[in-house]
């Protein structure tokens, strides 16, 4: 333990700024989504604007097709929390709507994973292919205000930390490792919103 802590001491971060206001804006995406606020998605608007150009530098292709993705999503979701904030309410998916996905998402990830190894010159193709397929379920959830979201946010979170780290994004790795918190906070926010409008 004692070596590793000493290992991770050694390594010399790879800070930069334009990483830094990704990250700051990322940060208060997700902090609003956990409070439902609609101002999220204009925060996610400018992190992920930032994110295409970091993603492509790093070669992480499917990363930053995700990125696109999150743009569109974020207008997306602006407008449609915007519009629908008094009938959409926090609800559920079925187990089976659930196992559909990740079975859906395996596929999709494997088949990613395959096109970036033997077409691009692509970093971690199937880790990124893994986070960059579940983030777009989990996103659409997000918008849809379904509370699973933040589980599998939270797995994807997890993942993230290790793909950006071995990028040397030090900076966006950390970042995940707050968002592994964070969507931990929100799945019990979400959670206890949901039980009371139940009530």
């Amino acid at each position: 333990m004692l070596d590793l802590l000493q290992s991770f001491l050694l390594i010399e971060f790879n800070w930069s700024i334009l990483e830094t206001v990704a990250v700051i804006f990322s940060l208060l995406y997700v902090f609003l989504a956990a409070q439902q606020n609609n101002l999220c998605w204009p925060a996610a608007l400018i992190s992920v604007s930032i994110f295409i150009y970091i993603c492509f530098d790093a070669k992480l292709y499917a990363e930053t097709a995700l990125q696109i993705f999150y743009f569109i999503m974020a207008i997306y979701g602006f407008y449609s929390w915007r519009k629908n904030n008094s009938e959409l309410q926090i609800s559920t998916w079925s187990i089976g709507k659930h196992l559909y996905i990740i079975l859906l998402g395996t596929i999709l990830t494997f088949f990613l994973g395959f096109l970036f190894t033997n077409f691009t010159d692509a970093e971690m193709p199937l880790i990124d292919s893994f986070t960059t397929v579940f983030s777009v379920f989990a996103t659409y959830m997000v918008v849809k205000k379904i509370l699973s979201n933040w589980l599998y946010f939270i797995v994807i979170d997890i993942i993230s930390i290790y793909m950006y780290f071995s990028r040397d994004l030090h900076l966006t790795s950390l970042l995940f490792l707050l968002y592994t918190f964070i969507a931990l906070a929100g799945f019990i926010k979400w959670n206890r919103l949901s039980i009371k409008l139940n009530d």
